[in-house]
């Protein structure tokens, strides 16, 4: 009887994880996260285009095969943010990188309206879209467009 419910024990501890917990996403942390980093980034408000097709297709029982991210050709179009607020224009092609921890994916969706944390690269722009949703926000609300104006002018930038 010990044995039969030693063996049952060990084989849920030793299989699959079936859940991702991730911490709700807020555009505060993000920025304050961002900003303190050695890494340049821009923040974008716009649509973001791509081909749907090219996102990462998660087969749990291949799980092993799954890469950690797949990059993707896009099109991020709307404003970049500045002392004023998101009065730049900004229209340009970006990688945008699916994220993948274990099984679960980055999922963005084109022709939606986000708010982005790019990181500016030598070769150009990057959208890390993770499971948990840290640099990309769809469709954000006025609330969280004016809370990261209100982190990059220097105010109170608290979650």
């Amino acid at each position: 009887m010990k044995s039969a419910l030693l063996t049952t024990v060990l084989t849920c501890l030793t299989g699959p994880a079936l859940a991702l917990s991730c911490l709700p996403p807020n555009v505060a942390t993000t920025y304050s996260e961002v900003a303190a980093s050695d890494k340049s980034y821009a923040v974008v408000h716009g649509t973001l285009s791509f081909d749907k097709s090219k996102l990462p297709e998660v087969d749990l029982n291949h799980q092993d095969q799954i890469p950690p991210h797949v990059d993707i050709k896009a099109q991020l179009s709307g404003k970049s943010l500045s002392k004023a607020g998101f009065e730049a224009k900004f229209d340009r092609p970006i990688t945008l990188r699916a994220v993948c921890f274990g099984p679960w994916c980055g999922q963005p969706v084109s022709g939606e309206e986000y708010l982005s944390f790019l990181e500016q690269t030598d070769d150009g722009y990057i959208l890390s879209v993770t499971p948990c949703g840290d640099y990309d926000f769809v469709d954000p609300t006025p609330e969280m467009l004016d809370k990261v104006t209100q982190c990059f002018k220097g105010d109170v930038c608290t979650p």
